[in-house]
């Protein structure tokens, strides 16, 4: 499923995996979240408990969408977290893969520590 992530000025394309998380997040769809950063991640809680997927990782790729179980986090990674052994984006602890941004994510390093996202389909 296309998707489109409007943060503050920015528009983002993406889209869902075709898992059972991304299933999910497409039938919650629209969202607004309120986010907090950490390093070069964004999460904010979604209000929904979904199960660690067979595919859990705490490993993702900039631009990668997840879905934290511990926090019950919607998460949008674009670069190293605290917790990176280098230039990887890497969760806290293992999450659910769920869908990918399309092009440039660079602008996020510009956002500040609190943002406002709004998920839509296409």
């Amino acid at each position: 499923m296309e998707i489109k992530l409007i943060i503050e000025n920015e528009e983002f394309s993406g889209r869902l995996y075709d898992n059972p998380t991304g299933r999910k997040i497409a039938e919650m769809l629209p969202l607004i979240i309120r986010m907090s950063r950490w390093g070069d991640e964004y999460y904010g809680s979604i209000g929904a408990r979904f199960p660690l997927a067979d595919d859990a990782t705490d490993e993702m790729k900039v631009g990668e969408l997840a879905y934290w179980p511990s926090g019950s986090a919607f998460c949008i990674f674009f670069g190293p977290t605290p917790v990176s052994h280098g230039n990887e984006p890497r969760m806290a602890s293992e999450g659910n893969p769920f869908g990918m941004l399309k092009g440039d994510v660079s602008p996020l390093k510009k956002m500040g520590g609190s943002i406002s996202v709004r998920v839509e389909k296409i």
